[in-house]
């Protein structure tokens, strides 16, 4: 090896052990367990080492510290990530509210494919009758299974306009092939209407920086377009993979007077954050239901959870997803890069924690699946079994 190899390689050790030092108040750390860290840090370089001088082709330093980087987030959970420049840009690209693609929120299954969280409304993938739960298993007659997340998200994104094919597993039996068109998503994240003349309906698709006051607007708009006849409110988080944490607390609080609405805890059990709910109800406490199912996530679990453990809303559906924990963007000082680290979990007002549990609705039903037709396309239920029974369940409590 040359003496600017094992230069760079005990640098990059040095580089790795100082980063990893224990802060001062960590100090008291048995020597035992310093040591096995070290070792492993010491492992990590030599590995690098060894990859760069001998793999068959050169391979630039900084490719395989991100994909060491990669690796170990990827380690993590399946909602941890590392974010070169690329994927930070197009990260804040799509919470503001617009990127291009498929309009589909995705995880890591266990199985190595990837799982459908929720498509987005009125996008290519909701439109194709994708559903909550599906795995996708191959990309244009690629196989999923050996490609990260990141890989397999980059590969849905192409050209608008472009031709992609979905082979999709559906309740590990049915098989459906599927061919969508890329498109510009939009995202909308609140619409609502009036049903049967005096329930209010507010569908939130995700949590954006814009969405605490379209609510608040739409619930304004709903009254004054229908004085002294909205009775009740259905806020339907079908399909909502979630957003913003920020935005899903500001929204409990427009429905709650008072009490806590979540709970945030890290490694340290004593340094809990608590928010809660200051006086004022957007809608002076007239009746809710709220609708969710397999694709209702994070914030939405959080505004559900709050809203059901205050006795505030009746949830009708079906269990929501199960992602009770919380993500931190953190940008790190090179590349324009960054971690999306889970950092927290949080908790229900009544202590809850929804991690891969998810919450159980207080009435529950399923809808229609979507129909598969003889080319192996899908349609959507012209029924809405969930939302029926929303109207239903309101209008008898109105009686």
């Amino acid at each position: 090896m040359s003496t600017q190899n094992r230069w760079l390689g005990g640098l990059l050790v040095v580089v790795v052990a100082i980063f990893f030092l224990p802060h001062p108040s960590s100090l008291r750390a048995d020597l035992a367990d310093e040591q096995r860290s070290y070792h492993v840090l010491g492992l990590l370089g030599e590995a690098f080492e060894r990859v760069r001088d001998n793999y068959v082709e050169d391979i630039e330093d900084e490719v395989l510290i991100e994909a060491a980087i990669k690796g170990m987030m990827t380690a993590l959970d399946p909602h941890s990530d590392y974010l070169d420049a690329k994927h930070f840009d197009d990260m804040r690209t799509k919470t503001q509210g617009q990127f291009g693609g498929l309009g589909i929120e995705v995880t890591l299954d266990e199985t190595g494919y990837i799982r459908v969280v929720s498509p987005i409304d009125d996008t290519p993938a909701a439109e194709a009758g994708i559903m909550p739960g599906d795995l996708i298993t191959h990309i244009n007659n690629t196989e999923l299974a050996a490609l990260t997340l990141t890989q397999a998200v980059e590969k849905m994104r192409g050209p608008v306009n472009s031709p992609i094919d979905l082979k999709i597993l559906r309740d590990n039996s049915e098989i459906i092939s599927l061919t969508l068109i890329r498109k510009v998503i939009q995202i909308r994240s609140v619409r609502n209407r009036v049903i049967e003349g005096e329930i209010g309906y507010i569908r939130i698709t995700k949590f954006n920086g814009r969405t605490t006051q379209s609510i608040e607007r739409a619930i304004s708009s709903l009254d004054e377009k229908n004085p002294s006849k909205i009775k009740a409110f259905i806020i339907d988080l079908r399909n909502n993979p979630g957003g913003l944490f920020e935005g899903a607390v500001q929204v409990s609080d427009g429905f709650l007077d008072r009490g806590e609405i979540v709970s945030i805890r890290g490694r340290n059990d004593k340094r809990i954050q608590r928010f809660q709910a200051i006086p004022g109800d957007w809608t002076q406490n007239r009746p809710i239901v709220v609708l969710i199912n397999g694709g209702s996530a994070s914030s939405s679990e959080i505004l559900a959870g709050a809203l059901q453990d205050h006795e505030r809303a009746t949830l009708i559906g079906t269990s929501s997803f199960g992602k009770g924990s919380v993500q931190t963007i953190i940008p790190l000082s090179r590349n324009n890069a960054a971690l999306k680290l889970t950092t927290q979990y949080y908790y229900t007002p009544s202590g809850r924690s929804i991690a891969k549990v998810g919450l159980t609705p207080d009435i529950e039903i399923a809808n229609l699946k979507p129909i598969v037709k003889e080319d192996g396309s899908l349609v959507p239920s012209p029924q809405d079994v969930q939302l029926e029974k929303a109207v239903e369940f309101l209008q008898q409590q109105a009686d």
